[in-house]
C-alpha cells in the first residue's frame, strides 16, 4: 500500500543544518529499504511530503514518527492512505481500487 505523509513546519520554527543531515539520512533508509517512493518540500518552504510504502497505517505513521523533522518537534503531519489512479485501474472509473 501507498501512503502520504503530509508534514508543515510549526510556527516560530526553524531547521538547523543538524536536523536536515537527520532528516536526510531517514530518507536515504526508506530509500534503502524500497520505501520511499517519492519525497520533496513544497515551493513554499512550509512544508513538505513523503510518499512510501508500507503494509499498514500503523506502519507509516512509525515510519512518520521516525523521521527527525516530526520526531524532534519541527513539524506537524498527517499519514493518508492514496488509491492509486491509473491506466491500469481505468483511472478508477469502474470503482476498482488499486
Amino acid at each position: 500500500m501507498v501512503y502520504v505523509i503530509t508534514m508543515k513546519m510549526k510556527e516560530g520554527k526553524k531547521f538547523d543544518p543538524a536536523v536536515i543531515q537527520r532528516h536526510v539520512e531517514h530518507l536515504r533508509s526508506l530509500d534503502d529499504n524500497g520505501r520511499l517512493v517519492v519525497c520533496g518540500p513544497f515551493k513554499d518552504g512550509k512544508g513538505g511530503m513523503v510518499v512510501l510504502r508500507a503494509q499498514s497505517q500503523e506502519e507509516a505513521e512509525g515510519m512518520a514518527k521516525q523521521d527527525p523533522f516530526i520526531a524532534e518537534g519541527f513539524e506537524d503531519y498527517e499519514v493518508r492512505e492514496l488509491v492509486a489512479a491509473n491506466r491500469n485501474n481505468n483511472y478508477l472509473l469502474d470503482g476498482k481500487q488499486a
